[in-house]
Formats: structure tokens, sequence, C-alpha cells
């Protein structure tokens, strides 16, 4: 098998990127731009750092990230596994980029840019959901961001379908990796419950 190794060949390959693609590109969120990521509740954190890269799914109830200004989002850091994988990554380097998605639209959009962890007690405060703060708050400044091309989610109907079934719970596959150490059905009849306890 042989393997592309340089640039020259791979755009000689593909051809040159559409007009639309280079146009819709903007250094700050435009109004248009700003409109969609606040309608947007779940997105996907892409990080690298000195343990290689990270991709981290974020949701809320609500916007996953509040635009604080055309060149800067926040994102609360609420309760997950401590695993702080992208939370390292950003500390230690600080690119990040973010592909936001919205059930039912086909488009998706992506900022790129980099990230820094603060601990200001007011903007921890500011999202505060009952008693619960973040421990952190992520602030990205933006460089730039574009909408994605939607092919490949009318490829996929991601929207459309549900092929859930039959896959492996939670408790099934930490069984699986862990030789049964860990997980199994006393996990998995537990779990929803202690995640909803402690969704922030």
């Amino acid at each position: 098998m042989e393997f592309l190794d340089k640039v020259a060949a791979l755009e000689a390959l593909y051809g040159p990127a559409s007009v639309g693609s280079q146009r819709k590109v903007a250094q700050h969120l435009t109004p248009s731009y700003r409109h969609w990521i606040e309608a947007a509740r779940f997105c996907i954190l892409s990080t690298v750092g000195e343990g290689g890269t990270d991709g981290s799914p974020r949701g809320d109830d609500g916007p996953v990230v509040r635009v604080l200004d055309p060149l800067t989002l926040a994102m609360p850091d609420w309760r997950g596994n401590n695993r702080l994988d992208t939370l390292r990554n950003i500390v230690t380097d600080g690119r990040l980029s973010a592909i936001f998605l919205v059930p039912g639209s086909q488009i998706m959009v992506r900022v790129n840019g980099t990230a820094k962890l603060t601990t200001d007690d007011a903007l921890r405060a500011s999202f505060a959901r009952k008693d619960v703060l973040p421990a952190t708050v992520i602030v990205i400044r933006v460089q730039e961001v574009y909408a994605q091309c939607s092919r490949a989610v009318m490829r996929s109907g991601i929207w459309t379908r549900d092929d859930s079934e039959g896959l492996p719970t939670l408790g099934e596959i930490l069984a699986d990796v862990t030789a049964g150490e860990l997980g199994g059905g006393d996990f998995d009849a537990d779990w929803q419950k202690r995640s909803l306890a402690a969704l922030w």
C-alpha cells in the first residue's frame, strides 16, 4: 500500500477548493454565525497537547457556549470523569477546534482558535446551576469560523435514523475492556440514575 506524503500530490489529486468553501470563512463571529452557535447545545472539542490529540463531546441544557464578544466564547466545564484530557491539552498547548451541531440542521459550524482555562469567580458564578458551579471555564479565542459542508450529515442520515439497537452498553464495554473487573449489568442498572443526579 502506498501513502501520499507530499502536499502537492494531494492537491493535484483533489483539485482546487471551491470559491464558496474559502469565502465562507470569517475571522470573527458574524451575526449569522453567532445566531447559529447560540442555537447549538452540543459540540465536539478537538485539542492537541503533549499526550497527543483529544476529541471531547460537550453538551448543555441550552447554549453549549456563551458568546462574550465576536472573538470570544466561554464554555463551562461541567462534571465529567476527571480524565482531564481536553483541559490538560488546553493548559499545555491551547490550540482548539470546535464543531457545533444542531439537531435537524444539515450544516455544522466550526470554530478554530485557541483556548485558556480560568477559575474566575464571577465568570464561574454566572454559569451557576442551583448550587453547582463549573470548576473551570474554557475561554475560546476565535481565529476563524465557518460552516462545514453538509454532505457528511446528508450521507449519514444522522438526524433521521436510530441505529442504536443491539449496541453494547457502557457497562458491557467496561466489562469487555477490563475482563469483568468493572461494568456489567449492575453498572448499567444504576448508571442512568447516577448520571442524571450529577449532570452539573
